[in-house]
């Protein structure tokens, strides 16, 4: 099989989680800077792009297997691409629920952004980043490094939602009640991100070194 097809392929899948990269990076600049005009074409534009990319992924996938039935290393390369084309595509899912829940909540483009939410998004998108450039680099080690952030937002979500949740409880108040469940909405689908991302991780360790570690980490939890 020619390698240069099969590197083709990985610059193609770069390609894409760059672009959904973008979407969540788009979202949070809009939440910063108080904007919106940027989650509107998250919706509507960067979605859609996000869909043919994986519908073009996975039929080079496919077709690379039936014509080539590549075997070893080529053959661990394409699974882990179709593997990571899956995972990019439920990210972008999740990057227009950030940008649904924001423009529902009119709120938030009158408050100041919440810190807390900003450095989740940080955590969120520096994981997604390692994870891309551990494929890239076919480097074990730095996707061990993502599976081990993990923890760190699962952390920072529970902690916001532990605080977001008795503050609730304690008003009345009707705005805060709604902007609490649109932050927290937020959160929890920058923490499946995070997941997902995860996942690729795992996948990076495999291919590079045979390890299955997803079973590990389900004992572990």
């Amino acid at each position: 099989m020619p390698i240069a097809q099969i590197e083709d392929l990985s610059a193609r899948v770069v390609a894409y989680a760059r672009h959904v990269e973008d979407m969540i990076l788009q979202c949070r600049s809009s939440l910063l800077n108080r904007t919106f005009d940027a989650l509107i074409d998250v919706v509507e534009k960067a979605e859609p792009r996000a869909n043919e990319l994986e519908v073009e992924l996975e039929e080079e996938c496919t077709s690379l297997i039936a014509q080539h039935q590549p075997m070893a290393k080529e053959l661990r390369t394409i699974l882990m691409v179709r593997s990571m084309t899956n995972d990019l595509e439920r990210m972008a899912d999740h990057a227009v629920n950030i940008a649904e829940a924001a423009l529902e909540c009119s709120g938030l483009s009158t408050t100041e952004p919440n810190e807390e939410l900003l450095r989740l998004f940080d955590e969120t998108l520096s994981m997604l980043d390692r994870a891309v450039r551990s494929f890239i680099g076919a480097d074990g080690h730095l996707g061990k490094e993502v599976c081990e952030a993990d923890a760190v937002v699962d952390e920072m979500a529970a902690d916001m939602l532990e605080r977001m949740s008795a503050s609730m409880t304690r008003t009345k108040d009707h705005f805060t009640i709604e902007l609490s469940l649109c932050i927290l909405k937020i959160a929890g689908n920058l923490e499946r991100i995070a997941d997902l991302s995860t996942n690729i991780g795992e996948d990076v360790i495999y291919m590079t070194e045979g390890r299955v570690i997803k079973h590990h980490r389900a004992e572990e939890r």
